[in-house]
Formats: structure tokens, C-alpha cells, sequence
């Protein structure tokens, strides 16, 4: 490879993406790079200004001065870092949710448009080629140690289920019976879910994933259930578990629900703690056999328009 194909690939890509974008409404009413920040800002909702300036690699200036006009026109508020007293934390409001999530839509909309003049035998080719791109000049630009969420691709979900029935089996002794159970959960979302109201989470590090979560609608009106939270083990101590489910009760608030809820076992300390921590009460708790072992099932709840996190 040389210098001149890398150009060559770069022309042809930002004049793809100018085409996609021939109206020039794509990112309207908003620059590009303010784009990406409220796009940054509505993926990681619990960003530090440092933080953020480091993902999306602007001078400080710059970003200072867009926070500043995000803030005049209420769309995001600022506030304390909890990690970090003298850092500043930055989140979307209700409107600035409002407008990454037009600007998702949007996105969305003319990504969909791409991909349907791709036959759909050449799509696995084209995801697997971007991956290779990603895998290979990702992890020296930003360090595979790095861990994002993002959203599934093929054989995520596939992934979600061996993940779930190899860690459960190890760890705790469970039987087949949880591997089906999450094979069926995980089937029901693949053959019918709706995007703007469902989604899953992979948690990804250095190309490889480490996590998943689900939020998916419960049968009581307004209400969204957690489900499938899963670490792996090298990943554990460093938060991945905080930011999926931080991902899922903002998603939930965003989606309009009005609490979220959650099935889980009480041997499960450590993800109970990440519930605790996150404004989830326990309110109710029952004896049962299930998966080769004695546990106790516990229901938790959110309320989504009480908490503040």
C-alpha cells in the first residue's frame, strides 16, 4: 500500500458521503464538527469536557466555544464530574436529546438509502472490509486498550448467547436451560423489535467485544426491561458494566418510558451493586429453582422520570 491509495480511498469517501448528502440538510441546523459533538455526547452520555475533547480530537477553544453555544441554546448542562472534582461533566438535555436524535434519523435515513443500492450478498463483504479498517488503524490511533459501545453487527448476537451460556456456566454452575432461555430472548429481539424503542449494546475493546446489555419493552405499558447484562471477567473494575447500563437508562428515558425494570439472581453481587448504584430499588424478591441450581429471583425497578443520576 502507499501514500497515493490511502488519498485515493480518502477522495473517494468524503465525495460518497458529500453525495449522500447533496441537500446539505444532513447535519442542519449545526457545523459538522458540531455534529459529532452532540452525536459523542448522546453515545457516551457521561463525557467529561476533557474526555470529549480527547475522542473527537478538537482544540480546546473550539470545543469550549460549542459547549458554550450548546449550553445558550439548552441543549446540554453542565456540572461536576463525579469521578473527578475539577473536571467538568457534560450531558444532553431533553432538547439536546431531542436533536441527536434527529440528527441519528437523519443519519440513518441516508445510511439506509447507501446500503439499499448494495446487493444484499455484497453487504457482509462491505461490514467485514470496514472492521478491517477499523481493527487496523483504530487500535493505533486510539490504543486497544480503549473500550466504546456500539450497536450490533452480524453474529453479535449469536456472540451474546455463547458469551452468556460459557460465563454462566463457569462462574456459577448453571445448566443448558439458561443458554436456552437466552437463545429465546435473544431470537424474540432478532425476529421482532422495534429500533426506536429496543436496541442492544456491545461493549468492544481493541476490536474484540467484552460486553452486552439489552433494553427491550416490557408487557407493562410504559415500562422497558434490562436484560443480559454480561462482562467479560479481563474487563471487570474498569466501569464497562456502569457505561452499558448508564446506556440503557438513557436510552429508555430518551424512548419516552417511565421506569425501567430488571430480572436478576442474588448471586449476582456484582451487577446488583451496578443496579444500586444507578437509583435501581429491589421490590421483590422469590426463592426458585432454575438452571441446575436454588436461587433467588429479585425484581428491580427505575423510575426514569425520578431519577437524575
Amino acid at each position: 500500500m502507499t501514500v497515493q491509495d490511502v488519498r485515493a480511498f480518502n477522495r473517494f469517501y468524503t465525495g460518497l458521503i458529500g453525495a449522500l448528502d447533496y441537500g446539505r440538510r444532513l447535519y442542519a441546523p449545526y457545523t459538522l464538527t458540531e455534529s459529532r459533538v452532540l452525536y459523542e455526547l448522546a453515545r457516551v452520555p457521561h463525557l467529561d469536557a476533557v474526555e470529549l475533547r480527547t475522542q473527537l480530537d478538537l482544540d480546546a477553544g473550539y470545543l469550549s466555544r460549542i459547549l458554550n453555544k450548546f449550553e445558550d441554546a439548552g441543549l446540554i448542562e453542565r456540572g461536576p464530574s463525579q469521578s473527578d472534582p475539577r473536571r467538568r461533566r457534560v450531558r444532553l438535555t431533553e432538547r439536546g436529546r431531542e436533536a441527536a436524535g434527529v440528527l441519528d434519523e437523519r443519519a440513518r435515513e441516508t445510511i439506509g438509502a447507501l446500503l439499499d443500492t448494495v446487493a444484499p450478498a455484497d453487504r457482509p463483504r462491505l461490514a467485514e472490509a470496514m472492521r478491517t479498517i477499523q481493527d487496523i488503524l483504530g487500535e493505533r490511533r486510539a490504543g486497544s486498550h480503549e473500550v466504546v459501545l456500539r450497536e450490533t453487527g452480524p453474529g453479535d448476537l449469536g456472540w451474546i448467547v455463547q458469551r452468556n451460556a460459557a460465563l454462566y456456566a463457569a462462574e456459577y454452575g448453571w445448566n443448558a436451560d439458561y443458554e436456552g432461555l437466552v437463545a429465546r430472548i435473544v431470537a424474540d429481539f432478532a425476529e421482532d423489535h422495534d429500533p426506536h424503542l429496543e436496541r442492544v449494546w456491545i461493549a468492544e475493546q481493541g476490536s474484540r467485544p467484552v460486553g452486552c446489555v439489552m433494553c427491550v419493552r416490557d408487557d407493562a405499558p410504559g415500562a422497558a426491561r434490562l436484560r443480559l447484562l454480561l462482562v467479560e471477567p479481563e474487563a471487570r473494575g474498569h466501569g464497562v458494566g456502569d457505561r452499558l447500563v448508564r446506556a440503557v437508562i438513557d436510552f429508555a428515558r430518551g424512548a419516552g418510558y417511565r421506569e425501567l425494570v430488571l430480572w436478576t439472581n442474588d448471586v449476582l453481587s456484582g451487577a446488583r451493586r451496578i443496579y444500586q448504584r444507578h437509583g435501581f430499588v429491589l421490590v421483590a424478591e422469590k426463592p426458585h429453582r432454575s438452571f441446575g441450581r436454588d436461587l433467588v429471583g429479585q425484581d428491580w425497578r427505575l423510575d426514569l422520570h425520578g431519577s437524575g443520576e
